[in-house]
């Protein structure tokens, strides 16, 4: 149980110092690197809850891409900014298909307002 009990700080301790080696500069917070690294080989335990709890960016992270992956990434890049960015040509053709969608809205609550009104004039015209 000692033994157990010893390791586990010697676990986070490692685990920070490989978690700040291999972390991107951006999202490193407060401080730089290898004022990091310092501060969890002097301060081994504090050291790496302070890392864990202040210095690293949480939330998403980018994926590592080596040599081969690099086809990947570009495609995956492509298709996101083809997404975003949008030509002329294409925002304007959306637009004529948003001014047409709502044409066809307003001559539908047209002709239903005519229904309406056909109806209850007939219903008017029929004796009770």
């Amino acid at each position: 149980m000692t033994f157990v009990l010893a390791a586990l700080p010697l676990l986070l301790i490692v685990g920070a110092l490989v978690d700040i080696v291999t972390r991107p500069e951006g999202d490193v917070r407060h401080l730089p690197k290898g004022l990091w690294i310092m501060i969890v080989l002097f301060l081994p335990l504090i050291g790496s809850i302070v890392w864990f709890a202040a210095g690293r960016e949480y939330g998403s992270r980018v994926e590592q891409i080596g040599p081969r992956d690099q086809s990947r990434y570009h495609e995956a890049a492509a298709r996101t900014l083809d997404h975003r960015v949008r030509s002329t040509e294409q925002q304007l053709a959306d637009l004529d298909r948003e001014a047409e969608h709502y044409e066809r809205l307003a001559r539908l609550a047209k002709l239903e307002a005519e229904v309406e009104q056909r109806r209850s004039a007939a219903g008017d015209d029929v004796p009770a």
